[in-house]
């Protein structure tokens, strides 16, 4: 009992060291709130709200059923543009992704011949326009598949649909999971952090020699600087998360 007081009381007086270390102090604010969300936002891994365009040149159901199919929240609702208008607009910022339906592209589908649909993007924000693409090569597969499908076999019984729920993240925002990445991340660095700075707190104190020369052990040292800067850490966690 008399040691485990021995480690209680060393660590009381780290955390009141500690409590005089304002850029310390500092630094586990801007590290469990401010760097949290940078990251967690500054990394998103998914399109929200990109702006589309749709050259119709088939007014076609099929073409309609393209349009309609990019929704919120990864698209605004699409805008229909003249052929004429894809470079200026694209020049101007003011669409990330123009798709072109060429004429006749539902006839062609149905008939099976070879057609193609051009997809312009602007890629100076990368990450942005590479998902945003695949989103919509999926969407315009998916609206291909099912007009085809329609076509070929009206009158087939349906088949199995795979319904797929998502669990704790619904809408698999890469935001949530960079968030908490990011905490598991500043706790591996600060942990290395504390305790370096409490040894240099010491050194600057002049009490290094005082605690070397007093009946302790290295373990009692250890354990109080452990257990004091455990406390801290986990006190700016739960405000992080709670946050």
């Amino acid at each position: 009992m008399d040691r485990l007081a021995v480690i209680f009381w060393l660590g009381t007086k780290e955390l009141r060291s500690l409590q005089q270390d304002t850029v310390i102090i500092a630094l586990l604010v801007f590290a469990f709130t401010f760097s949290v969300y940078i990251r967690a936002v500054g990394t998103a891994a998914e399109v929200h709200n990109a702006t589309v365009g749709i050259v119709d040149e088939d007014r076609s159901v099929l073409s309609r059923r393209i349009a309609n199919a990019l929704q919120a929240p990864y698209f605004h609702p699409p805008q229909v543009i003249g052929a004429h208008e894809i470079d200026a607009g694209m020049d101007s910022g003011r669409f990330m992704f123009v798709l072109d339906i060429p004429p006749r592209f539902e006839a062609d589908i149905l008939a099976s011949r070879p057609t193609e649909i051009q997809l312009n993007v602007d890629a100076t924000a990368m990450m942005q326009a590479g998902i945003g693409a695949s989103y919509i090569q999926n969407f315009v597969a998916d609206e291909v598949f099912r007009a085809v499908r329609g076509s070929l076999a009206r009158d087939a019984p349906s088949d199995i649909r795979l319904v797929t729920r998502m669990a704790f993240n619904p809408n698999r925002t890469s935001s949530w999971f960079n968030a908490i990445v990011t905490v598991i991340d500043q706790i591996s660095l600060l942990t290395i952090v504390l305790v370096g700075a409490a040894l240099i707190r010491e050194r600057e104190h002049g009490t290094i020699e005082h605690l070397l020369v007093m009946p302790l052990t290295s373990f009692d040292i250890a354990m109080s600087k452990v257990w004091a800067n455990g406390i801290v850490i986990l006190a700016a966690v739960t405000f992080s998360v709670i946050i």
